[in-house]
């Protein structure tokens, strides 16, 4: 791990477990190098990605203070989004590439392909494990604990076809009495998936940094499903200090927490962002995503990560299914990113839309 993460990380601690508190000023970028025995360059990168995520913020001559509560998200007259983060009247999902098809190795995913036909043989044939092929969710695993910071074995991941499968899925298991909350505005479909599977939908308003407090005060839900990257269609990115608020909010109501991470590998900031399941691995968050974005829509593949305590439930309830992907296409997609090429091309997606921004940014200046 990098110097300048180790720092982050030791910050990031010492902010959510109040030794920094809300308000408080940070020491000087040279007073903590002189401190941590690392440059003041060192120290500068890991206040950049404090305050990208919403931990700290820059004053203009007076340093850096913290901006990171767990109640509301922001001070009182706060009108500006921390660095990078979406606010409502972003560019809708729709309008963007969809997963920049020019770039995508499409020699290296059939030469994938091949490999597999000629390495694996007749096990392409073989019925897949209900929980999705071990080869596959070995390689998600791996590749969590190095892009999204979770540390996650693969007995925690289960594969099934696409994310309105999944939304099926959790319902079995969480109950069809619970309320479920959206985010209002939200993507359409997740509201008819649920309503299909017959359970009462509630949607809590935004702000300018996830679901409003007031919304999650008054809901009445006991299950919160939310996109706290890039939530479509706003574009609004939850504040650490709002991802933190629903994970107590789920704690208080012994409610769970369904983290939808559609999207979130395009970020354009530094790193990404915190996940909530990264934040509380032993707490009430479901993590799911697919590779319908990454990768392209044809590809209806998805995944689910389950706290320790849920897998059992989970076997219980739905794990009589046959996993609804087949052993050829899982297989494919752990080679693609054992071999590295998933997230050359993640790499590569992100390198032109941040070019494209500072264009952007250079034509309005």
């Amino acid at each position: 791990m990098t110097a300048y993460m180790k720092l982050y990380l030791s910050l990031r601690e010492k902010i959510t477990g109040h030794i920094y508190r809300f308000g408080q000023k940070l020491p000087s970028k040279r007073q903590l190098a002189e401190e941590s025995g690392v440059s003041v360059i060192t120290v500068e990168h890991a206040y950049d990605l404090l305050s990208e995520e919403g931990y700290v913020e820059s004053r203009q001559r007076s340093g850096y203070f913290v901006i990171y509560k767990e109640t509301d998200a922001y001070p009182v007259g706060r009108t500006h989004s921390p660095k990078g983060r979406g606010t409502i009247g972003t560019v809708p999902v729709e309008q963007r590439e969809e997963g920049e098809r020019d770039l995508f190795p499409f020699s290296q995913f059939a030469k994938t392909m091949r490999y597999v036909l000629s390495m694996y043989g007749d096990k392409i044939l073989d019925p897949s494990p209900r929980k999705g092929c071990l080869e596959l969710r070995e390689a998600i695993a791996s590749y969590l604990a190095r892009s999204r910071n979770m540390a996650v074995s693969p007995s925690q991941i289960l594969i099934g076809s696409g994310a309105e499968y999944l939304y099926g899925l959790n319902v079995q298991v969480l109950g069809r009495d619970r309320i479920y909350a959206l985010e209002n505005p939200s993507y359409e479909k997740i509201r008819k998936v649920y309503e299909a599977n017959g359970v009462a939908v509630e949607l809590l308003s935004m702000g300018e940094d996830g679901i409003l407090t007031e919304e999650l005060e008054r809901s009445q839900a006991s299950v919160l499903h939310v996109t706290p990257f890039n939530s479509y269609p706003s574009g609004i990115t939850a504040s650490a200090s709002k991802r933190a608020e629903y994970i107590r909010w789920a704690k208080e109501r012994d409610g769970m927490i369904i983290e939808d991470d559609f999207d979130s590998e395009f970020t354009l900031l530094s790193k990404p962002e915190d996940t909530l399941f990264s934040l509380a691995p032993e707490g009430p968050v479901i993590y799911m995503n697919t590779f319908s974005k990454t990768i392209a829509p044809s590809v209806r593949v998805g995944y689910l990560v389950l706290p320790p305590c849920w897998g059992e439930p989970y076997e219980e309830k739905v794990g009589f299914y046959s996993c609804t992907v087949p052993v050829f296409d899982q297989l494919v997609l752990a080679e693609f990113i054992n071999q590295g090429h998933f997230e050359r091309h993640i790499n590569r997606v992100r390198r032109r839309r941040k070019k494209r921004e500072q264009q952007e940014r250079e034509m309005v200046y």
